[in-house]
């Protein structure tokens, strides 16, 4: 995993090019090569050089985990072969009867893996509104084990006091999880806000470039850290030396690639604001936002996710107001998934979220979700404002 303590007096963009990241010891090679090879020699039995078998560890792998967990402030880290992966193998921390306490506006398929795959197992669930301290403290379900957050959240970009979270959780004997996604290390640290676990889908702004699919989980308890590190190992899924490679390059950027998507992700709502169509904006910086308190607090900028909601007309409803709008965007591409260099619009009700319809989870008809990139803030204020003009 490389030293993570020498690294830890770098500075984030110097720990985003550099941590675990030294020249090749056989080639000089400057860029982390992809160790291709599924196993490795022993010098005699039980003598290897950190590395067996590539399921269980492989050079690329470790230099991914080892610059990811720097960024994340965290001593553990394991890279997994998607985010719903990652999430996967931590709910193996639980035991059978262990409650998980979800936020109310959470990611669709986060809510799918535990309400379809972990509650028919025998994991009980409760969807509940985490900004609400005080309601989430007089009605907490005494066999809550596990909060899982994410701030902001997907899609109504909801910000949770974290801080708050955790000692009302830690209180009560139950761990912190926190789907770093969407702020990504750069904006925001859960870790040192008192969370216990931190995943990622890395397919986003991780890896941002919309070429790779992976997840990841940090922490900093050497205990949950082994139980992590068998089940990554025993259940297997694990990302490909190559995409490795693909989350470490996009990394390499991450810091400035996040300082464009928050400035882009400013300009169009300004744009929203002033738009007669627009009925709400939901950004984190907005004074009126919920959670505005909390991501001031705890994050560095708001982020590069933008959603809003449409006005319903006599000759309209919200709802095809916002899919005449996405379909109308010439940069925006009308696609799932989020956090990558190219702007992104779609439909959450229809398409990323479709899974929560009829649950506590489900999403206004209304919405609209942006995932703002980093092209030309004007040319992409210029294409919204004339996707949002063919409602006049």
């Amino acid at each position: 995993m490389g030293d993570l303590e020498q690294d830890a007096g770098w500075g984030f963009e110097t720990r985003a090019v550099h941590a675990g990241q030294e020249p090749d010891a056989a080639s000089g090679a400057v860029v982390t090569p992809i160790t291709l090879s599924t196993t490795f020699a022993h010098e005699g039995v039980g003598n290897h050089k950190g590395f067996e078998y590539s399921r269980s560890g492989n050079p690329t792998r470790a230099a991914l985990e080892t610059c990811v967990a720097s960024l994340e402030g965290a001593r553990h880290g394991f890279a997994f072969a998607s985010g719903l992966a990652a999430e996967d193998n931590v709910l193996r921390v639980l035991h059978q009867g262990d409650r998980i306490l979800l936020g109310n506006d959470a990611y669709g398929g986060t809510f799918r893996l535990i309400s379809k795959v972990w509650e028919p197992l025998g994991f009980p669930w409760s969807a509940m509104d985490l900004t609400d301290i005080d309601g989430l403290a007089a009605s907490w379900p005494a066999d809550t084990k596990m909060v899982w957050l994410e701030t902001p959240t997907n899609p109504l970009l909801t910000c949770v006091d974290i801080e708050a979270i955790a000692a009302l959780a830690h209180d009560r004997g139950a761990l912190v999880v926190v789907d770093n996604t969407f702020a990504t290390p750069y904006l925001q640290q859960p870790l040192a806000l008192g969370a216990d676990i931190v995943v990622h889908s890395a397919t986003k702004y991780l890896g941002g470039h919309s070429d790779v699919v992976g997840g990841f989980v940090a922490l900093n308890d050497d205990t949950l850290a082994d139980r992590i590190r068998f089940t990554q190992n025993a259940a297997g899924a694990i990302p490909a030396p190559f995409d490795c490679y693909l989350v470490l390059r996009g990394v390499k950027t991450l810091a400035i690639r996040m300082e464009r998507h928050c400035a882009n992700a400013r300009a169009i709502v300004e744009l929203l604001l002033g738009h007669p169509a627009v009925d709400r904006v939901l950004y984190p910086q907005l004074p009126d936002h919920p959670g505005h308190a909390a991501a001031a607090k705890q994050m560095r900028d708001f982020g590069g996710m933008v959603s809003f909601t449409l006005h319903e007309t006599v000759a309209r409803s919200g709802e095809a107001s916002a899919l005449e709008v996405v379909r109308h965007t010439e940069l925006f591409t009308l696609a799932e998934s989020l956090g990558a260099v190219e702007s992104l619009i779609e439909h959450p009700g229809l398409m990323t979220h479709a899974s929560v319809a009829g649950s506590p989870l489900q999403v206004p008809a209304a919405l609209v979700r942006l995932s703002v990139g980093i092209e030309s803030g004007a040319d992409l204020v210029a294409d919204l404002a004339q996707a949002l003009d063919h409602l006049r």
